[in-house]
């Protein structure tokens, strides 16, 4: 029996995404000023980055990376547990603990390896990871791989939550959520969750990938905004690549879950460590981000502003009060004409489609950052207006010409 060929796997599998319109192209970008980008020798106002507070630029975010290239080269030379663990990384794990209030952090290369870490540390064969049905594809990957037993429960829903840890009694238990959820911009009911985990004897693990440095009290998070500590959620990821506009990421929580992982996470131990000199520029990210309130309140001015504007234009939102501003369309072409007209507007929004989000809920993820400004978001909903008018006047010339059927 001939195996299959893969050449006609892929070739069937591309073909397949073409007729659905879910082709997904990387294009170059030439260089970033603030807000703007260049791309295709256009500049463009940016809104589909996750640089929330706008610190990826920061010229002392900057300025510390090219000191300490200077001084310590541009590699991390080791992983942490041979050679490569410099003190600048050290001062950064301390400076975390102490911002997001927990006893320790350990520093991953990014939020995927660091929610790996931590499912192949602290479950397996027998265990249950029960997640959000919307959580990012890293966390139900990371159930996966550790090898335990994955249920899902409805978005949002702590009863959904806690029947289908009460279908799986036997084994050790972990609760996974989003804190704010990267394609929708909710908020998880955290509170709720906690008493789920603590009646059903679960470990809360909390990927913060999208709350750190922009909701919470001093941007510490979505587990702070829901006034919980370590004691309800013992672990919790921060990424360093969004809000605080470098690279990498950290797990934050229980010094004795923490050890473990440093001893234990094959994602933490066979991999090189973070380049001195990136830990250095989110060392200062970080600093900025816990004294410089003024760009989270401007995040939350220009996020009311794009809702109103935008519902009075009649677009179609997600209900959220975070940087990430959802516009729903549902069909994916529909999605793609009106990122095109956007673009041609001047404006740089990406085009979200399935499986990043459920069939028949493809949208705009439109994302503020405080580099913004209120004549920003007045363009920006005005434009949308016009590609939303665009792509249903092409939807209906569509429909027109397959009129009569056949």
């Amino acid at each position: 029996m001939a195996r299959p060929s893969w050449r006609e796997r892929v070739d069937a599998a591309r073909d397949a995404r073409e007729a659905a319109s879910r082709r997904r192209v990387r294009r170059g970008i030439g260089h970033r000023d603030g807000a703007h980008v260049e791309l295709d020798g256009r500049r463009l106002l940016n809104f589909c980055g996750n640089d929330y507070l706008g610190l990826s630029q920061h010229y002392a975010v900057v300025g510390a990376l090219q000191d300490t290239a200077s001084r310590e080269g541009a590699g991390g030379v080791g992983s942490h547990l041979v050679c490569g663990h410099h003190q600048v990384h050290d001062a950064l794990e301390k400076e975390l603990a102490d911002w997001i209030g927990a006893p320790r952090a350990l520093l991953l290369g990014s939020g995927f390896l660091a929610n790996l870490a931590v499912m192949q540390a602290l479950l397996g064969d027998g265990d249950v990871c029960v997640q959000d049905r919307l959580n990012h594809a890293s966390l139900l990957d990371a159930a996966r791989l550790a090898g335990c037993r994955l249920r899902r429960y409805p978005h949002n829903d702590p009863e959904g939550a806690i029947r289908q840890l009460r279908g799986m009694p036997e084994g050790m238990a972990m609760l996974a959520t989003d804190g704010v959820f990267s394609m929708d911009g909710d908020l998880a009911p955290l509170r709720e969750l906690a008493i789920v985990a603590r009646a059903q004897q679960a470990l809360l693990y909390v990927d913060d990938a999208h709350g750190i440095g922009v909701v919470g009290p001093e941007g510490r998070g979505s587990v702070a905004a829901a006034r919980l500590g370590v004691a309800q959620v013992p672990l919790q990821l921060a990424t360093l690549g969004k809000a605080l506009g470098g690279y990498g990421a950290a797990v934050v929580g229980d010094a004795a879950l923490v050890e473990h992982l440093a001893e234990t996470a094959r994602p933490y131990i066979y991999t090189t460590a973070m380049p001195p000199a990136q830990a250095a520029a989110t060392l200062a990210a970080v600093r900025l981000a816990r004294t410089e309130h003024w760009r989270r309140e401007k995040l939350g001015e220009l996020a009311m502003r794009f809702r109103a504007k935008a519902k009075a234009a009649g677009l179609v939102l997600l209900p959220s009060d975070t940087p990430i501003q959802p516009v729903l369309v549902g069909d994916d072409a529909r999605a793609l004409s009106m990122s095109a007209t956007l673009e041609r507007a001047g404006h740089l929004v990406a085009a979200i489609r399935p499986p990043t989000v459920p069939e028949g809920r493809a949208r705009l993820r439109v994302t503020l950052s405080a580099l913004h400004t209120a004549a920003d978001v007045d363009a920006l909903v005005r434009a949308l207006t016009v590609a939303r008018d665009r792509a249903e006047a092409e939807a209906r010339v569509a429909t027109l010409k397959g009129w009569p059927p056949p």
